[in-house]
């Protein structure tokens, strides 16, 4: 418990008091749908569709698409490589061309336990290729995220994170991301995902609601 209040802590710290811009002030959201299916012993096949506004069901902000093949080195170490699709929509309330972007990553995660809550550091690279008005740009970024988990009920389950993004450029910041929220389990097929999560730029900060369905599906059997 002492390692969960000190995560807190330091999660809080990342939060700054300043002016916000009109797009700051509003709640926005991601709907999003994650589907992880066995197909080995070993191996899982990842699929996401996250579709992002910048307000509850309003002001487009971001489709993003993610297929990645995860592979279980021991039970405390897997691995996943895969491709991302995004299209995304940078103004708010305003016209601009939409950016375009194509992206590899790599994923590293390790599992631990803290008593009773279940841990997941996730490291994962990223070699991003933009294109903007008809601009070209190749983007290599880093994150790494502390995800944890604590069972409440059979089918009730609390989750919470912190992510932070680093670019491999002079200025390396590029943002923070501590959230929150609650897994309720439907049946052993799909989990109903939602929460509350706060994101932190150099210049900027967005609040957004997370409402997803996960879905789980086994091949093996």
């Amino acid at each position: 418990m002492k390692r969960i209040f000190l995560f807190s802590c330091l999660c809080i710290l990342c939060v700054k008091i300043k002016a916000q811009s009109p797009v700051e002030t509003k709640l926005g959201s991601w709907y999003m749908f994650n589907g992880n299916h066995q197909l080995s012993e070993d191996i899982k096949l990842i699929t996401n569709a996250h579709f992002r506004y910048y307000e509850i069901a309003s002001e487009y902000q971001q489709e993003i698409y993610r297929l990645g093949l995860n592979y279980n080195i021991n039970k405390k170490v897997n691995v996943t490589g895969g491709f991302v699709y995004s299209v995304t929509d940078k103004s708010y309330k305003s016209e601009s061309p939409n950016l375009y972007e194509y992206r590899f990553y790599q994923d590293v995660n390790l599992k631990a336990n803290w008593n009773k809550v279940k841990v997941n550091h996730r490291i994962r690279l990223a070699q991003r290729f933009k294109r903007q008005n008809l601009e070209n740009q190749i983007k290599h970024r880093i994150r790494y995220g502390l995800f944890l988990k604590h069972t409440i009920t059979r089918n009730l389950e609390l989750y919470s994170f912190n992510e932070i993004f680093m670019k491999f450029e002079p200025k390396s910041f590029d943002q923070n991301r501590i959230g929150a929220g609650l897994n309720t389990k439907i049946n052993n097929k799909l989990t109903l995902k939602t929460g509350y999560f706060y994101t932190k730029f150099s210049e900027s900060s967005l609040h957004r609601l997370q409402i997803g369905i996960l879905l789980y599906t086994d091949f093996t059997k």
